[in-house]
């Protein structure tokens, strides 16, 4: 039986795996601040459910905390997100607030890399590939500024965004950088901002996709995960990322499994989060099957297309797993 980094590796690099490869995450509301808290629920949610990858926990909003954001993040235990109390970028001017940073300097990045660091330590033994989390330098700047950076786009003095979103891009390098060299065998790079719904090409082209590619090309990962959020995502821009693995939300955007292949890397996806919620165990299994009929067990990882959302069932989380085995044997 490969182990859990050969399997990966393997569905990364299209060659033969012994069964299907398979991977979920959540969030950990109320222990994602602490990281000592959320090292050790990180490495008991990988036990609990088997996942052949570990994806950190990290709390979706870390990347802004050292800019001087003050957050909420009370409400995401109850299926709610986390909401922006105060924030230095209050104007197109005060983007000008947003400087170079040193990564020694950020205390909340600095307590993420050490909880990665005490997880790595937990799993040095099992020989399982471990990603982290890293948001793009677009969805960082959004979140940083109250959803407002469109609207300051358009009012025309982008100058000022452009310095701001290399500064950010600057210390997501670096940031990126050092989770490599602890060892982390690659990040899971959330784009938010990559919808069709959120903006145009033309101009996540400019103050996106142009920042996205450095931060990528930092990464020495063998699992570099790009995960393209939300519908209506610009397949057409993120199909060329230079990731190893492409992770969308199936079946709630396109493209559909065979036009997600032409990416030619490996495909991190095929469940319905929304049906894992929802307990639909029928459509699930169908999903399953899809996957089958369309990637054969190559170069693809079963995973939902995004966090699965409180409440969890662990009845049903379990269920996955064991039919998606079930399903695949003799298949693949």
């Amino acid at each position: 039986m490969l182990s859990k980094k050969e399997r990966i590796r393997n569905a990364v690099e299209g060659k033969k795996v012994d069964q299907l490869p398979y991977a979920i995450w959540t969030h950990l509301p109320g222990i994602d601040m602490d990281p000592e808290r959320l090292a050790e629920e990180t490495y008991r949610f990988y036990r609990k459910y088997d996942t052949d990858l570990i994806k950190t926990m990290n709390n979706g909003m870390y990347a802004i905390e050292d800019f001087g954001c003050e957050i909420d993040y009370s409400q995401i235990e109850k299926g709610g997100v986390a909401k922006l109390i105060s924030t230095p970028v209050n104007s197109v001017e005060d983007w000008k607030l947003i400087q170079k940073k040193d990564l020694s300097e950020c205390k909340a990045i600095q307590r993420e890399i050490y909880s990665l660091k005490l997880l790595l330590e937990k799993v040095k033994d099992e020989d399982v590939p471990v990603i982290f989390t890293v948001f793009s330098p677009f969805t960082t700047a959004n979140k940083l500024c109250g959803n407002r950076i469109l609207k300051d786009i358009a009012e025309g003095n982008t100058e000022l965004i452009h310095e701001a979103l290399q500064n950010i891009t600057d210390l997501t390098v670096q940031l990126v950088k050092e989770v490599n060299r602890i060892g982390a065998d690659g990040i899971f790079f959330a784009s938010q901002m990559s919808s069709c719904d959120v903006t145009d090409e033309k101009t996540f082209e400019e103050f996106g996709a142009f920042y996205d590619r450095q931060v990528l090309e930092a990464s020495s990962g063998f699992c570099d995960t790009v995960h393209c959020h939300g519908t209506n995502i610009m397949f057409s821009i993120l199909k060329d990322y230079p990731v190893d693995i492409f992770n969308w939300h199936a079946w709630e955007s396109l493209p559909d499994l065979e036009e997600v292949k032409t990416c030619g890397k490996c495909i991190m996806g095929g469940l319905d989060r929304r049906d894992i919620t929802d307990r639909n165990l029928e459509k699930i299994d169908e999903q399953i099957e899809a996957c089958l009929e369309s990637f054969k067990g190559v170069k693809h990882i079963l995973a939902p297309g995004c966090v699965i959302r409180y409440p969890l069932d662990e009845q049903t989380l379990k269920y996955i797993k064991e039919k998606a085995l079930e399903l695949s044997k003799d298949r693949i």
